[in-house]
């Protein structure tokens, strides 16, 4: 099973590096807006279905740009499958990844409370 798993994560890392680049280059979609990046892709082990984590910083509408890469899943799935060759190409289920958010505000609570260093 370990070599499966290794297969699996050579997979995710292939579909994240290529979902960035069609995601930040070749999608179109006006609702689409801010800066995008796909911080995880998480594939199923049959292969059909493919989570990706995306954080999304600088949007004008963080549901609005999440609705319109739902919406062009199909096309982003499409030019996937030109890129990476595979038997199949999963279905994607996106997901807001709000890690980078929460990390940036546990830094400035963390700032905030600690004491200034005098120097």
């Amino acid at each position: 099973m370990p070599e499966n798993q290794a297969r699996l994560g050579r997979i995710e890392e292939e579909y994240r590096k290529e979902l960035s680049q069609i995601i930040g280059y070749e999608l179109k979609n006006p609702n689409v807006t801010g800066l995008i990046s796909v911080t995880k892709v998480k594939v199923s082990n049959d292969l059909k279905y493919a989570r990706v984590y995306v954080s999304i910083l600088n949007a004008k509408n963080l549901k609005d740009t999440l609705a319109g890469l739902k919406k062009s899943s199909g096309f982003i799935r499409s030019e996937l499958a030109k890129r990476v060759n595979l038997r199949n190409t999963p279905e994607l289920v996106f997901e807001l990844d709000d890690s980078l958010e929460y990390g940036a505000k546990i830094d400035t609570i963390l700032k905030e409370i600690m004491p200034k260093k005098e120097d």
